[in-house]
């Protein structure tokens, strides 16, 4: 993309949800849906540098996408030739219907729609996962990779098989009724909170097409709430998500490191999305079905205080998380609550018998350091200090290790 358009590819990673899913409703096809989209994001390049954005981006890619693979049917039966870059519509031109059905009423939302094919029972969950980044998020196959730890091709072999298997099971495209969508809400809200993670943890999260990510995310955990009025832990990912991006701007500095949530400049926290998620992790604990949402939330919603953390509720957060949904990860940062919490004693008899499960994790090391130094292990500190320094994955992780090591 030349200099000066990367606005393009903002738009096009913004539109690609909803123009997907409504060419999936057209065309019955996850491979034809993507095909046109690609089709009417290759025209939006030739045109918008141009012409300018259109006012709905994604109706634009709508309209264009499907036109194309009708005018390419058209051509293979009759060699008609495909319409004229000059005649692919303006801004505005019969925008206003497509953008009424993409959200005319419950149920009846196309993305949400997708989802659903995506998180089909046909597929496995790590399946379900990897088809729903591609398709709803539109990362790359690269992208997907690296997350699941495989090689590329591997990858490219799992989406393509998972597509040929919907296409086999003869899955419907429309919204299941009451009890299947039950059955696959806990699928789709674990598919919405990667696209959303995937969004968060890359790069400067604040900034185009990652943000994007984030607020499609949210968008989606709005529309599914409006689904399921009444369960908790939609309210808690919703609020989850409302609440970790609320900090988007104040989570990098400008050399793009991130910074530390104890460091962070509090003033430029979104106070309205706070106090959004606030008020839903309220509303959730009124159910008393606690859940891990919800309890991340509650736990997010402690780090949000204006008047600074209470890391005893926290610690007692992670508890119940514990409890409810056992991790080693889980277990670890329970116990950084309650080092921070002054409870050091009690942190170190979390952490010592984790070693065999987290040896290899940065944060597992840097805990230990934090915690032995704290008990007065001084030589131990530092040899924990250095072994997470050792696993660093990015120069700003080392750095703060060696600073706990200069601080020694």
């Amino acid at each position: 993309m030349s200099r000066g358009t990367g606005w393009i590819g903002d738009l096009l990673a913004a539109a690609r949800p909803q123009a997907v899913a409504a060419l999936l409703r057209h065309f019955r096809d996850l491979d034809r849906a993507e095909e046109a989209f690609q089709e009417a994001c290759v025209r939006a390049l030739r045109t918008w540098p141009e012409k300018g954005p259109p006012r709905n981006a994604a109706a634009w890619l709508i309209m264009v996408g499907r036109n194309a693979m009708i005018d390419a049917a058209r051509r293979t039966k009759r060699e008609a030739p495909l319409a004229r870059e000059e005649a692919i519509p303006d801004a505005g031109t019969g925008q206003d219907a497509t953008v009424a059905r993409i959200d005319e009423a419950d149920y009846r939302d196309d993305i949400l729609r997708l989802l659903f094919v995506c998180c089909h029972p046909v597929l496995k969950p790590t399946d379900q996962v990897a088809l729903s980044l591609r398709i709803v998020g539109g990362l790359s196959v690269g992208q997907i990779a690296r997350a699941f730890l495989v090689g590329d091709s591997a990858m490219e072999q799992r989406i393509t098989r998972a597509k040929r298997r919907i296409a086999q099971a003869d899955v419907g495209y429309e919204v299941p009724g009451p009890v299947e969508r039950a059955e696959r809400i806990g699928a789709v809200a674990g598919v919405i909170y990667l696209v959303f993670n995937e969004g968060y943890t890359t790069g400067i999260a604040a900034e185009g097409a990652r943000a994007a990510l984030c607020e499609e995310a949210i968008r989606l955990g709005r529309l599914l709430q409006r689904l399921f009025p009444t369960e908790p832990e939609i309210m808690g990912l919703l609020a989850l998500m409302l609440l970790q991006h609320a900090r988007a701007g104040a989570r990098f500095d400008d050399a793009g490191e991130v910074i530390p949530l104890d460091r962070q400049d509090r003033a430029r926290w979104d106070g309205v999305r706070i106090a959004e998620g606030r008020a839903l992790v309220d509303k959730a604990a009124r159910h008393a079905r606690p859940g891990g949402y919800q309890l991340q939330a509650a736990i997010a919603a402690q780090h949000a205080r204006a008047q600074g953390t209470d890391w005893g509720r926290i610690a007692q957060l992670y508890a119940a998380l514990e409890h409810l949904q056992p991790s080693p990860v889980v277990t670890l940062n329970r116990a950084v609550a309650l080092l921070k919490a002054g409870q050091a004693e009690d942190a170190w008899g979390l952490v010592a018998p984790l070693a065999s499960q987290l040896d290899g994790y940065f944060y597992f090391h840097g805990a230990r350091g934090a915690i032995l130094r704290a008990l007065g292990r001084a030589d131990e500190a530092r040899e924990a200090f250095a072994q997470a320094i050792s696993l660093a994955n990015t120069a700003a992780e080392a750095a703060h290790m060696r600073d706990q090591l200069d601080a020694l």
